[in-house]
């Protein structure tokens, strides 16, 4: 259950007292879950408000089969901010129904300036039954760079990382700049 889970990283927190150990914790599930339908925000502020007060320095909110859509996006943010610093905060989206971009920009617009993202979109959750892949992070550089947000980091070196692992995994892989990118270096 959620309590026992958050019962068992209290104790992983106690054993970390003392130390300098910087800890993420992960909230799953946050926008929809394939097995309990809507999840209540309230439920979602309380889960994380218990991480914070157990020492976890960041969380990360996890769309974890992609059912988020922007403007649920925005309002459990506006709704999330106003409990918990969103300076703390990661999302997390996968692109199963390929909103993760928009979903970002729709965290970004609230505040919250921590995504995560795999290159190429990679991942997925194994669990989880319908979820696509992660966020792809040159889509999400290059959408960021376009809108005039500095990420330093080198897009050309992305793409060439995605086509090394499209390569050695043979298989066609679903970051959308990748794709483009290679279709217009082909004509």
């Amino acid at each position: 259950s959620i309590e026992e889970s958050l019962d068992n990283i209290a104790q992983v927190m106690d054993a970390l007292k003392g130390s300098d150990t910087w800890v993420r914790g992960y909230v799953s599930m946050v926008f929809g879950c394939p097995y309990e339908g809507d999840i209540a925000t309230a439920d979602v502020i309380r889960v994380a408000q218990r991480l914070i007060t157990l020492g976890v320095d960041q969380l990360s909110l996890g769309d974890t089969v992609g059912y988020a859509n922007p403007r649920q996006v925005s309002e459990q943010m506006r709704a999330f901010g106003s409990e918990i610093d969103l300076q703390k905060v990661a999302l997390h989206f996968h692109d199963t129904r390929g909103t993760a971009l928009a979903n970002i920009v729709a965290g970004l617009d609230a505040g919250v300036r921590i995504f995560d993202s795999a290159i190429a979109g990679l991942g997925g959750c194994p669990y989880a039954p319908s979820a696509a892949g992660n966020a792809a992070t040159e889509d999400l550089v290059q959408m960021f760079e376009g809108m005039g947000i500095d990420t330093g980091v080198d897009l050309s070196s992305l793409l060439e990382a995605a086509t090394y692992m499209e390569d050695c995994l043979g298989k066609k892989l679903p970051g959308r700049y990748l794709r483009a990118s290679r279709h217009h270096s082909k004509g």
